[in-house]
């Protein structure tokens, strides 16, 4: 790796870096920012471009120094004051990076070469980060192909939404595309797309989930736009005996992901037993 030492807050690599974080998704050169060691391991574990390394002195360069980093990837070394202030956490981490996210297509997030049925979630105006983040690690972690993100919805590589994916953000296909653009390919595909409700939707475990499936998770406020809602096949609710109104977004997200996984992983519907109790 090439080694160089930065002084100044007018070096042009660390101001990349600090647009990077304050307007995720908007860098002229489609390079995106990644805080601590541990993200910067799975990066490079996944195949990402590393374009450019920043290691704060002594304790970020000894992480560094320790991961055997490929000898083309550039890495400054600077003060730990002037790493904190392009990073926007309130503990920042002695270890960042600029990045190149993958360039996923439709055929990635249809999962064209797989053997299985699509599973996929269209997020439709979610603004919280974290949600995001927990979202994309769920759905790798319960066997979907991809996320489509509508218009509206936060950017996949906020940095908070990048810190709660774990590592997935690198390797799950997700793309950002219109309404129209994402309804259409859906349909073409032959998936079925199911709306996500509180109330008066189909409980989930009824549902057949082991066909090609999309399901439409809204905004944590107001919901699936009524205009999106009526391009879907159907509605999901998540039975609750509990005495509360919703689920968290990334919640009932994960828990459909879950209902879907263990469908596929089985090959049944929840046992008619249980099935009958739901009204």
């Amino acid at each position: 790796m090439t080694t160089r030492i930065v002084h100044s807050k007018q070096n042009a690599r660390l101001k990349q870096l600090r647009r990077a974080f304050a307007h995720p998704g908007r860098g002229q050169q489609n390079l995106a920012g990644i805080e601590g060691p541990n993200l910067l391991a799975e990066a490079l574990h996944a195949g990402l471009h590393i374009d450019c390394v920043f290691a704060a002195a002594p304790e970020g360069e000894q992480l560094i120094k320790a991961m055997h980093l490929p000898s083309h990837i550039e890495v400054l070394v600077m003060p730990r004051p002037l790493l904190d202030s392009a990073l926007g956490t309130e503990t920042p981490q002695p270890v960042a990076a600029l990045v190149e996210p993958p360039d996923w297509t439709w055929a990635h997030v249809l999962g064209i070469h797989k053997s299985t049925a699509p599973l996929l979630l269209v997020l439709a105006g979610l603004q919280d980060p974290g949600n995001l983040g927990t979202i994309v690690r769920s759905a790798e972690a319960f066997g979907a192909d991809g996320i489509i993100c509508l218009p509206g919805t936060v950017s996949a590589w906020n940095p908070k939404a990048v810190r709660a994916s774990a590592g997935s953000l690198f390797r799950l296909p997700l793309l950002t595309v219109p309404a129209a653009e994402a309804f259409a390919h859906l349909r073409e595909a032959g998936l079925k797309i199911f709306a996500t409700t509180a109330t008066a939707g189909h409980p989930a475990h009824s549902e057949d989930l082991t066909l090609p499936t999309a399901i439409l998770i809204g905004n944590e406020g107001n919901g699936i736009p009524a205009e999106l809602a009526a391009l879907t096949d159907a509605a999901l609710t998540i039975p609750c005996p509990g005495p509360v109104e919703s689920l968290n977004a990334a919640v009932a997200a994960s828990v459909l992901l879950y209902e879907a996984s263990r469908q596929r992983s089985t090959g049944t519907l929840a046992p008619p037993a249980h099935r009958k109790k739901q009204p």
